[in-house]
């Protein structure tokens, strides 16, 4: 069982706090059998205060930093001297000196202040909540800080954006580990979307538009029935009675991302639903994806996953059959 621990940090906000256990802890095989051991521990085994005014008492203290596959760090509201790039607490960086070499490392908001403190960030791309982009930037130059997407994943570091941005990430560490049917599954329990690219937008300016606006509501689930087919966004544009320029301009205000990021993005999730659960060829598996054709899948996985589909197929088919054509 794959061993999480979630750091509670004086000053941690609740919901912050209980995404790993609440999303990861929903992630069960086919035997129902739990996939993740969830830990919640502090820096010193000692309780901690939540920004909420309770106090959160643990089991364990940094000894359960030193045994985790994985370690997630959510934010605190206590530490205001990290937004100046000052030091972490001692006893804090000495239960962060016990983390395997080799453990990945999740921050949910800003708890990538807690990482980038500890140098863990320096060199790599990172995110953290659009509101403190700015004085992160400033505290932690040498961190290539994205504040424009849910959630970045630079080798074995993750990093996330505010708040429901933490659901986003733990349910990718799902379909990352275990893939998409379990991540789905996790997504059904804790009745949430089951997935959101992380390049898609942190903050949208107008999440809901008006009642008597016309939406790409529609479209987009017309779409999601249709991916096999060719959908360029002056056929979606049609379908929603729109010009090409007030679709592309309200698809990006309702979703975050273009129409075409968009269908790439639902494309891909098709495909590896299908590499995972069918026993179809990769030519088919693009054809039914609306890649068109097998180099064309390799090329969107290849560049958005880092793997092809042979290899992808193989990391979640426990039989490891490979058919002709893949």
């Amino acid at each position: 069982m794959h061993r999480v621990a979630v750091l509670a940090l004086e000053g941690v906000p609740p919901f912050e706090l209980g995404i790993p256990s609440r999303v990861l802890g929903n992630a069960w095989d086919e035997t129902g059998r739990r996939l993740y051991e969830v830990t919640v521990c502090t820096a010193d085994g000692a309780p901690v205060t939540s920004d909420a005014g309770f106090t959160v008492a643990v089991t364990a203290g940094p000894e359960a930093l030193e045994r985790a596959d994985t370690v997630v760090v959510p934010p605190t509201h206590a530490m205001d001297e990290l937004t100046k790039g000052a030091p972490l607490p001692a006893a804090l960086t000495e239960a962060l000196a016990r983390i395997r070499p080799g453990t990945r490392l999740v921050s949910i908001c800003t708890g990538s202040y807690v990482l980038a403190a500890a140098g863990l960030l320096d060199g790599r791309r990172a995110t953290t909540h659009w509101y403190s982009a700015p004085e992160f930037r400033r505290a932690f130059p040498r961190v290539v800080l994205d504040e424009d997407v849910l959630f970045v994943e630079d080798g074995q570091v993750l990093t996330s954006a505010g708040v429901a941005a933490g659901v986003d990430l733990c349910l990718y560490l799902i379909r990352r580990d275990h893939g998409t049917a379990v991540a789905n599954r996790a997504a059904r329990m804790c009745v949430v979307p089951p997935w959101r690219d992380g390049g898609q937008a942190q903050y949208i300016d107008r999440p809901v538009p008006e009642p008597t606006v016309a939406t790409t509501t529609a479209t987009r689930a017309w779409a999601m029935e249709r991916l096999d087919t060719p959908l360029s966004v002056d056929r979606l544009a049609r379908h929603a009675r729109m010009s090409v320029r007030t679709f592309s301009r309200r698809f990006r205000d309702e979703v975050g991302m273009t129409p075409v990021q968009w269908l790439t993005a639902q494309r891909l999730d098709l495909a590896r639903q299908l590499l995972e659960t069918s026993d179809l060829a990769v030519d088919l598996v693009a054809l039914r994806a609306g890649f068109g054709s097998a180099n064309s899948l390799r090329q969107h996985m290849r560049s958005t996953l880092g793997v092809s589909p042979i290899a992808y197929r193989r990391t979640f088919r426990a039989d490891g059959l490979v058919l002709a054509g893949d």
